[in-house]
């Protein structure tokens, strides 16, 4: 009999467990680790980019109240992306290479918004300069 093509399936589904089902887990986990450890006062990032403060965590209703600059929001505790380290303000959940690779493009693109606003005060003293000349 030939195996051969049951052997390729089963590889397959093995390499599917080791790529991507097992290290879903272990960030699953790892989530719920943090989850568990907040507390009052915690700084806090929600998956929409929200920076607050925890003010109240309801375990059995699986909610967190955040105040964000004194209007208080809830959100599940599954909302939560990050706790943010007091000690060094780093989220405890980003790589450093997304944050570098996000750093040079915001610096990027910050560098040509200054000189295109350059160029255009340039052009616009110019432009008054002419017309004062008339």
């Amino acid at each position: 009999m030939n195996y051969s093509g049951i052997i390729v399936i089963v590889g397959m589904i093995a390499i599917m467990y080791f790529l991507m089902i097992r290290p879903q887990q272990r960030q699953r986990k790892q989530h719920q680790d943090m989850v568990s450890q907040l507390s009052k006062g915690d700084e806090v990032i929600t998956i929409g980019r929200l920076h607050g403060v925890v003010d109240e965590v309801n375990s059995a209703k699986r909610t967190v109240t955040l105040d964000c600059e004194g209007i208080y929001l809830t959100f599940d505790l599954s909302a939560i992306a990050s706790v943010v380290r007091p000690d060094a303000n780093q989220p405890a959940t980003t790589t450093p290479v997304a944050e570098s690779e996000s750093a040079e493009e915001t610096s990027e693109s910050a560098d040509d918004f200054s000189e295109e606003s350059a160029d255009d005060a340039a052009s616009d003293d110019a432009e008054s300069k002419d017309e004062e000349a008339k």
